[in-house]
Parts: structure tokens; sequence; C-alpha cells
């Protein structure tokens, strides 16, 4: 018995350009998005939401941001709420199957030697197999928010006295924003009452490591959790990578902020701890809170930034540029710092398209935070470091906020909005074009060297 097909059109306009698709139909369901929630039904009272605070909540929904103009439990009904979880999971669920799709058509544009490499590689991704990708990703994303879910919602019913039916409803809500670290909540201090809670923030904090690992990560770890020695080198940079940034932004979030009397201050040394691991990992695009945020110190704010900057793993629900695009660039100059021609690492030689592609989408990165942030800088009367800081978050699709967007004109409002898209688009379509557009040269010129550092 045939395999089902693709319907011809569709692998037509992946094969011609499925970045270009990508984009499109993200705008486009955007636009929806916006376009439900100025319906009247979507508000709670008053006149509903402006054009701006609609786009700007799809936006936040579907790029799994978290950044919100408005209070998503006291502005919405339930009907808007239901439609900012639907964007939610359309979100997290098309950002890890369009990724894995993008990562299969772009094996398809090389040479059969080379998808033979690349499937033997991955042992994850089946050269064509697009209709198992997206069967994969919705299975794994509805099982994890389904046992979050069975841990949240008799928490909230019996150990903070919420009334059941609310918990049901809160508990699948937070387990869908959860996973596709989408950082939003029902509650307008997010988590703060939850402050402390182990049962609560660890199932958070771990859904959101999970859903930000990558679907690729994921698929490999259920195959092969017990053998490091099987996993991919994807696998290994992402997991070793995240591991460590995970430890440093714990420990240095707990130890900034130990005695800080407007945060962990006055807490007990085991709500400190608990408290401070929770904000150690958020950063990394999870975007819930249990602390105030704006009222943190100028060097774990920084902290923040850098850890926001930097993001989770590929083809999954995080943003940032990536940590295996940080392992990369470490790499190679912990190579050139030795003196090595190569980058080596697991047993492996990266090749030099990876380190040309990593460079280019951290000059990038760069160069969109810093005008970013000058043009927010000039159009406001904010400090930089509250500035710089929802720029990165919004640009690295995290969430969390020193507690100025809401105040910001419509015209920095909307450019945030355009962060949001270009940083959840940004690295998939930037990544996949430079793949696309590689071509050998039949000669080269010769080589000179400038003067370098």
């Amino acid at each position: 018995m045939s395999r089902p097909r693709m319907p011809d059109d569709l692998r037509r306009a992946l094969a011609s350009s499925p970045a270009r698709l990508f984009v499109v139909l993200f705008v486009v369901v955007d636009l929806a998005g916006a376009a439900v929630l100025l319906l009247p039904a979507a508000h709670a009272e008053g006149d509903g939401l402006t054009f701006v605070e609609a786009l700007f909540t799809s936006t936040t929904a579907l790029a799994v941001c978290g950044l919100s103009v408005i209070g998503i439990g006291s502005e919405l009904t339930v009907f808007g709420e239901i439609v900012v979880a639907v964007l939610i999971q359309i979100g997290g669920i098309g950002i890890m199957t369009a990724a894995s799709v993008l990562g299969v058509v772009v094996i398809h544009r090389f040479g059969l030697r080379m998808q033979l490499g690349v499937q033997a590689e991955t042992r994850s991704l089946r050269v064509g197999d697009v209709r198992g990708i997206v069967g994969r990703v919705v299975r794994a994303s509805l099982v994890c928010e389904a046992v979050l879910a069975l841990i949240l919602v008799p928490r909230m019913w019996l150990g903070h006295g919420i009334d059941p039916l609310e918990a049901l409803y809160s508990g699948l809500f937070h387990a869908v924003s959860a996973f596709n670290n989408a950082g939003l909540s029902l509650y307008d201090q997010s988590m703060t009452r939850f402050s402390g809670d182990p049962v609560i923030l660890l199932p958070v904090a771990l859904a959101t490591i999970l859903g930000g690992l990558g679907f690729p990560v994921l698929l490999e770890l259920a195959r092969h959790l017990p053998r490091p020695r099987a996993w991919t080198l994807h696998t290994k940079l992402t997991v070793t990578t995240t591991l460590l940034l995970f430890v440093a932004g714990i420990v240095a979030v707990t130890a900034l902020e130990w005695g800080n009397p407007a945060t962990l201050g006055p807490m007990t040394a085991w709500e400190k701890l608990a408290n401070g691991a929770f904000h150690g990992i958020m950063p990394r695009s999870g975007g819930f809170n249990t602390l105030d945020v704006g009222a943190m110190d100028q060097s774990t704010l920084l902290v923040t930034v850098m850890l926001m900057f930097v993001g989770n793993g590929s083809a999954g629900t995080a943003g940032g540029i990536k940590v295996a695009t940080l392992a990369v660039i470490f790499l190679v100059v912990w190579a050139e710092i030795r003196g090595h021609p190569s980058v080596h690492v697991f047993g492996r030689r990266l090749s030099r398209g990876v380190i040309r592609q990593s460079l280019s989408l951290l000059f990038l990165s760069m160069t969109v935070v810093v005008a970013s942030t000058v043009a927010l800088l000039v159009a406001t009367e904010f400090r930089l470091d509250r500035v710089l800081f929802e720029v990165v978050s919004a640009s690295g699709v995290v969430g969390l906020s020193a507690g100025i967007t809401a105040d910001l004109p419509s015209a920095a409002q909307l450019w945030l909005v355009v962060l949001m898209l270009a940083g959840r688009i940004g690295p998939i379509t930037f990544a996949s074009a430079l793949a696309l557009r590689e071509h050998t040269r039949r000669y080269d010129l010769p080589e000179s060297r400038p003067i370098i550092g």
C-alpha cells in the first residue's frame, strides 16, 4: 500500500520558497487572530480593544512571546482567553513543525549522498516524511501539556484554594502556555501567587525546558536517553550547552538577588532557592515570573538579557539565536585560540557552512537589537536598561518585562510587534535561506589576509 503523498501544489510551494510560504501563513494567521480579538465578545467590558492592542495580543500569543499590553485574565472574556490559548497552540506546534519541515526541504535540495548522510546522522527526520513529522510534533505537544495539566489542576485546587472549575481551566491554559514557552498567564502578576511552591513551579519550568529543546532533540532523547554516545552532534551540543546555561542562570540570578529587599530578600532560604531557580530558567524563553522583574538589580537584568538573547534549542518553541549557535561560536573561538585550522567537537568536524551561518545569525541578531534599542530610546523617555530589556525580550520571544511595555507609545508597541514576528520567524527563514542558496564556486580568487585584532 503506497504512502499518502503531499498535494502537488503544496509540494511545489514548499520546494520553490518554503521560508516565504511560512512567513505569509504566519502573518495571515496573526491578522486573523487580531480580527477575532477585536470582536466585542472577546473583551470583558468597555469599548473593546484597540487595533494595536488586538494585534499586539495576537502576535505575542502566536509568536509565543509573552509580552502584553493588556491583562489577559482581567480584560478578556473566556472567549478571548480561549482565542489566545488557541493562538499559542498554533504558534508552538506550528513553529516546531515548520522548522522540522523546512529542514527536510533543505535536505531535498542537496544530492542523494548528502540526503542519506543527513538522514543517517539525524535519525529523527526521515527525508520526505513531512506527514510523519507533523503527527509526531502534535502528539508530543499534546502529551506534555496533558501531563502538566494533571499536575497543576489538583495543586491549584487543593493547595491554593482555587475553585475546581477555575483550577481546571487555569491549569489547562497555563499548561499550554508553559510547554509552548509563551509565558502568558491569566493572572496579572503572572505566577507570583504560586511563589515558592515547587509543586507548580518545578513542573512549569520543566515543561518550558522540554518545549524549548526542540522537536528533533526531544524525539532523539525519547529513543536514546540512556545512551548519550548514540546522540547526534546537534543533540549533544544542545543538551550540553542548555545544561551549562541553566546552571549559570540559576546561580547568577539567585546570588545577585539574594539580598535584594524588593525580590528575594524577605523570603526564607527555601523560597529564595525555589524562586531563584525558576527565574534562572525562565529567561531562556519561558516568560513566566514570580518576582517583580522591574525591581531586580541592574546586574541581574544584564544577566537576564544575555540569557534571553541566546534562547534555547532549534526547531522548538524558544527564541533567541539558539544554544547550538552559541556553542558553534564558542568552539570557533576556542579553536582559533588554540591555533587549530578546523573546529572539532565530539569526534566531528564542523563544516565551514555551519560556522558562516552561526556568525551571520549572531551579527544580524545583534544589529537588530542595537538598532531597535536606539530607535526606542529616541522615541521614548525610558532608561537604557529598561528599553534594552524589552527589545531583547521581544526579539528573543521571551516575554519577561521590566514593566514598560504597556506604557510605550503605539508606534513603539508596533515595533515590538515587528520584533516578535522577526524573532519568531527570522532565525528559521534566515538559516533555511542560507542553506537553500548555498552553491559551489567553479573557481576561487587569490587569498589575502587583512589585519585582524
